[in-house]
């Protein structure tokens, strides 16, 4: 487990027979050189005491939201910002359903509100808990946010119960944080860049042809690259969005603005070209607005075709080269001609007519058309950040496994 070599680890650890795992847990990430801070819920405290969770991780346990003795330090903000992953074990149905409505209710579920980092759950409950249909609701929540769920696993429960709602062992939860860790380590030697939302060809100083574009799917894949280690690039047309963090911004309003600023940031690993690029510009830029009755026919000419330009670039062409095809009809063979048209790797499709996944939705649901691959990968709708979970995993699989 050498990737947990002076990782900070926030350990939250709930009120449920399984509590006293936890302590092993400690001791394992401690055995491989990990800085183990805990909380301790007001329920955890009827099974384990805060001596011995200090004695095995050698730091002070926190378990008040307000400490008299440490209020100045704001833990709950401190705790958040100190810690490279916040880790939930053993994940209570209570503090999970607490997390999926967002309350605040006490220390741990006020860190997991003030923290911007990968948060993992490792659930421990009943079976029939487990099973219920609102357990499985909050946990969709969650997946859906910035959590990660460990286990459970399948057995025998210290109710005398069968099934799953096991807390997984301590050895497993470890690797899976160690795996974790390693993915991020490994992606940091890939460079990624990713366009988004739309270009503004300007007819006059006041109006401009565009597409429809919210950019948020691109946004989202560059914030998915970033947290996965990538060195992440992201070129952007005019949107409402907030830059995700970590990832280097580029602003542009036209396509050869976003032509010109691509080939200066190559070369990449992976480029995703997810921006709606006008297929049009002016002949001639009006230096002054027309008054409509002076309108007179507009001029246009084909404007620059980025995708295909950077994917037959023989120099400087990406190892995976990705494009977008947003379709209202035949969508299947609009994008296998795009795929071949434009020489790029893979090809990411989805029916814009779908009101469901229009372009200021927050959901979305694409199809994957990969070259010399009759097989068609299907995600289905979800939100546009699970989306880009899925691609993510993809390109680093990818890009890992032809070296």
């Amino acid at each position: 487990m050498k990737y947990l070599l002076n990782k900070k680890i926030l350990l939250v650890i709930c009120g449920g027979i399984a509590a006293y795992k936890s302590l092993e847990l400690i001791r394992i990430l401690k055995k491989n050189k990990c800085h183990v801070r805990t909380i301790l819920s007001k329920g955890a405290l009827e099974f384990i005491t805060p001596l011995s969770v200090s004695s095995l991780s050698n730091e002070k346990v926190y378990t008040d939201l307000f400490d008299f003795k440490n209020e100045a330090e704001m833990d709950h903000i401190s705790l958040s910002r100190w810690a490279d992953i916040v880790l939930f074990a053993p994940a209570t149905a209570n503090k999970i359903a607490q997390l999926s409505h967002g309350l605040a209710q006490d220390l741990a579920t006020t860190v997991a509100l003030a923290s911007d980092k990968d948060i993992f759950i490792a659930p421990a409950m009943n079976v029939r808990m487990w099973e219920n249909s609102i357990t499985k609701t909050n946990l969709n929540r969650l997946i859906n946010s910035k959590y990660k769920i460990v286990g459970p696993d399948i057995g025998e429960m210290a109710c005398g119960e069968y099934g799953s709602g096991k807390f997984s062992d301590p050895v497993e939860i470890s690797n899976i944080i160690n795996d974790y860790f390693k993915n991020l380590e490994e992606n940091k030697k890939f460079k990624a860049l990713v366009t988004a939302g739309p270009t503004r060809e300007y007819i006059d100083p006041v109006r401009y042809i565009t597409n429809c574009s919210s950019g948020k799917q691109g946004y989202a894949i560059a914030e998915e690259l970033q947290k996965n280690g990538f060195q992440t690039t992201l070129i952007s047309g005019p949107t409402n969005l907030k830059i995700p963090n970590g990832v280097k911004a580029i602003n542009v309003n036209s396509a050869i603005e976003m032509y010109e600023r691509t080939i200066e940031n190559l070369p990449v690993d992976v480029a995703v070209f997810g921006a709606a690029v006008s297929d049009f510009k002016m002949k001639e830029i009006k230096s002054n607005k027309i008054k409509k009755e002076n309108f007179e026919k507009l001029e246009i000419e084909k404007n620059k075709d980025i995708l295909g330009n950077i994917s037959k670039h023989n120099r400087l062409r990406p190892k995976i080269v990705i494009g977008f095809a947003a379709e209202t009809n035949n969508l299947d063979a609009n994008a296998r001609n795009k795929l071949n048209e434009k020489n790029c790797d893979w090809i990411i499709a989805n029916d814009v007519s779908n009101k469901r996944i229009g372009f200021d939705s927050e959901y979305n649901e694409v199809k994957i058309f990969q070259k010399n691959k009759s097989n068609i990968q299907n995600i289905l709708f979800n939100t546009k950040k699970m989306i880009a979970k899925t691609l993510v995993q993809k390109i680093s699989n990818e890009l890992k496994a032809n070296g």
